[in-house]
């Protein structure tokens, strides 16, 4: 069944245009054509950037910060308490109020401190600052290597400066070792995201880095395989361009460098929208639904592929509108709002209710922080000076 099933896959109707078969495409010593097998590479190569990463977070990405005066706040820790765990691990991280007066009863504790071993609990579980600063300076350290590799591969090859050169004598276009090994980097590295996707930050945009990852990973291994390998290289450069410039702003957001912060995001948002919402679809889509049709019929691989390009560029438009609405209350409010796709800690106000409740003992309310000139409205001004307090909470008229 296996076979069959492998048979029917990598039917030539699915993968190249009318008229050609995988007979055509067979390597010789003197030219080689993409081959699916090639990909199988990757895997152990991302594998090996895994590998590196660790290597270089532990190495330089984690010393660079401290000397940068990256410092991680200190949270306040969860006391043990196996029911309340129990809970959190099975059952819910954010308990209803219900569900918190539940657990007090059962623990034998006030609800508001089962609340605060909640969100105390919630916060450790959120990764650190020097963690976030880490990965930042790896994908970094990545986007520019892959952003100026591709620029050396490519800028001498014709279809980067004349895009109808993209289908010129497609799909028999001979496969230069340069873009092989380029090609395999880009999916070395989205691979290894995959792999590490659950240990790295989880931001609010989680589930869209899923499809984008999915979506990248086949549009490189579909468009290697269909030999796509023009049109993919400048999918994979129009990307790093913006992202090149992406990380170094969060990890100046890290270090608390605000105005130079704002000012590189300002560079980013413009590298951004004008690369994925102009030169993508002109490049990119544009090209491949239109100018490739001047060479060959519509196939499935044509589909297929203008339907992945199509996802990416969704995704683009969705990050856009966050861009977008940053840059807005930017210029309304004169500084940076904070990354809306981060996950903040609940510390602000809980832990101001915490110190209030902290200060109440045997019924006695502090009354110095509800007015700011030490009067309480009540049908008028009346001095704390004027009131005595019992102690049961009570305020008694002198």
């Amino acid at each position: 069944m296996a076979r069959s099933l492998g048979a029917w896959l990598w039917r030539h109707e699915f993968w190249l245009p009318p008229g050609i078969t995988w007979e055509d495409m067979q390597s010789s010593d003197d030219v080689h054509y993409p081959q699916p097998r090639d990909l199988l590479l990757s895997i152990p190569f991302a594998f090996v950037l895994v590998a590196v990463r660790c290597a270089f977070e532990r190495a330089i990405a984690l010393p660079l910060s401290s000397k940068l005066g990256v410092r991680d706040k200190q949270r306040p820790k969860a006391q043990p308490n196996p029911m309340l765990e129990t809970f959190y691990s099975t059952c819910c991280k954010n308990p209803a109020e219900g569900a918190l007066i539940s657990l007090a009863k059962r623990c034998d504790l006030p609800v508001r401190k089962v609340e605060r071993w909640f969100r105390c609990r919630r916060n450790a579980d959120r990764p650190s600052l020097s963690k976030k600063f880490c990965e930042a300076c790896w994908r970094f350290t990545f986007y520019v290597i892959a952003f100026f590799t591709g620029l050396a591969v490519l800028y001498d090859k014709p279809w980067l400066w004349d895009h109808r050169e993209c289908w010129t004598g497609y799909p028999q276009q001979p496969l230069q070792p340069s873009l092989f090994w380029y090609y395999l980097l880009e999916l070395s590295f989205y691979w290894s995201l995959v792999f590490t996707l659950p240990f790295d930050v989880k931001r609010k945009d989680f589930k869209e880095q899923i499809v984008h990852h999915a979506a990248t990973i086949f549009l490189i291994s579909f468009s290697y395989c269909a030999n796509y390998i023009r049109i993919g290289t400048l999918v994979l450069v129009i990307h790093d361009a913006s992202d090149c410039f992406l990380e170094p702003t969060k990890i100046l957001n890290y270090m608390k460098w605000k105005k130079t912060c704002d000012s590189l995001f300002m560079i980013f948002s413009a590298v951004f929208l004008i690369s994925r919402l102009v030169i993508f679809p002109y490049t990119v889509l544009y090209n491949t639904y239109y100018y490739s049709m001047e060479i060959f019929q519509p196939f499935f691989g044509y589909y297929f592929m203008n339907a992945l390009l199509i996802i990416l560029q969704l995704l683009h438009v969705f990050w856009s509108c966050l861009i977008i609405h940053m840059v807005y209350k930017f210029i309304l409010q004169g500084t940076m709002e904070k990354d809306m796709r981060s996950d903040t800690e609940e510390s602000d106000k809980g832990e101001e209710r915490e110190k209030i409740w902290e200060k109440e003992k045997n019924g006695i309310t502090c009354f110095s922080n509800v007015t700011s000139n030490n009067y309480i409205q009540r049908n008028g001004s009346e001095s704390l000076n004027n009131r005595a307090h019992l102690a049961n909470g009570h305020v008694k008229e002198r």
